[in-house]
């Protein structure tokens, strides 16, 4: 089963990254406030990017990635340019 990288903005323009092995199930869990402790101080949160790899490693090696990345292109990679 392919795994997603997932970036989300949240309502204080923050951005949130994670992986998941189904997209939309987890955000059904991000909008009722069970998925993470950070996104649900920061509701509502809409998909900004995701992409696919094909095995968890893989995947949670891509998020740690998008993690180090600066704010600037971290925005760039979702096609925003908001502070």
């Amino acid at each position: 089963m392919p795994w997603t990288v997932y970036m989300l903005r949240c309502r204080d323009g923050s951005l949130y990254t994670g992986i998941t092995n189904d997209l939309p199930k987890r955000l059904t869990m991000h909008a009722a406030g069970k998925a993470s402790k950070y996104t649900r101080s920061r509701l509502p949160v809409r998909l900004a990017y995701q992409e696919s790899r094909r095995s968890k490693s893989a995947a949670l090696k891509r998020e740690a990635a998008l993690k180090r990345l600066p704010r600037r292109a971290k925005l760039e990679l979702v096609g925003t340019t908001q502070p």
